[in-house]
């Protein structure tokens, strides 16, 4: 494994609406950690989540997103590039939209631009550019861009960060023996097109995109990781040390 694009929602943002400094620390230091052994690129959600942080206007229409988005991105990563400052790391910012992996040049481009951040040891944080394009607004809090952008930009592994800490053998909100599917092989149309119940407040996405993230990997021959945002412990022994202990791997055909 050389490159692992690592996807995160807006589990940067608290209960209380405000941004989560230990949420940020642990998650900068864990890329930080990361990318001393690997090429990472990180796909973050949050812009929108951000932006009401300061600006109380509420996200009743597609144009107060975008206007929540604006405001948000710059925030966003001003965060992430002081925070990640302080293992000295740094940051740089790219708006891709879906549209962009639709053209094979804009998509080289791009990733021109990816592979150059990386061999100067900067990481990318990649975002829906949602001023202009709303298809992760209205659904998948990049779910679906980050399983994009792993594949063109040839990583060997998306993992993704979330308030779903992995996928279970059924809805653990109705079964309390649920249990979570350490290893999945092959996922079903039907499990693909389930209209389940949206993941946190902040965020858009659920289960649901997760999984269409992860079939659109793995009939391309990549994995996907799925584990949670919130206690990085899983994450951190299954990429560090090589060691699943909780979470669930989406094994791709080779």
């Amino acid at each position: 494994m050389k490159r692992i694009v690592i996807k995160v929602g807006s589990h940067v943002i608290s209960d209380d609406h405000t941004i989560s400094e230990k949420r940020v620390a642990g998650l900068c230091e864990f890329l930080s950690d990361l990318s001393d052994k690997f090429e990472v690129i990180l796909v973050s959600s949050g812009a929108i989540s951000t932006g009401q942080t300061k600006l109380d206007l509420p996200r009743t229409t597609v144009i107060n997103k975008q206007i929540l988005s604006a405001i948000g991105q710059p925030y966003l990563m001003e965060i992430y590039s002081r925070t990640l400052a302080k293992w000295d790391k740094k940051a740089a910012q790219l708006l891709l939209s879906a549209g962009d992996f639709d053209s094979r040049k804009k998509t080289n481009h791009a990733l021109n631009v990816v592979n150059g951040l990386l061999a100067n040891k900067i990481i990318p944080i990649i975002n829906e550019n949602d001023a202009v394009a709303i298809s992760e607004i209205l659904y998948g809090d990049n779910d679906r861009l980050s399983s994009s952008v792993a594949f063109y930009f040839d990583a060997d592994l998306l993992v993704i960060l979330s308030d779903i800490d992995g996928y279970y053998d059924s809805d653990p909100r109705t079964n309390k023996n649920a249990k979570i599917r350490p290893v999945v092989h092959e996922l079903s149309q039907e499990e693909q097109e389930n209209r389940s119940e949206v993941g946190s407040s902040h965020g858009t996405g659920g289960i649901t995109t997760k999984l269409q993230a992860a079939a659109f990997l793995m009939q391309n021959g990549k994995d996907m990781f799925l584990a949670s945002g919130f206690d990085l412990s899983v994450a951190r022994e299954f990429l560090l040390n090589d060691n699943q202990i909780g979470g669930t791997i989406f094994k791709g055909k080779k």
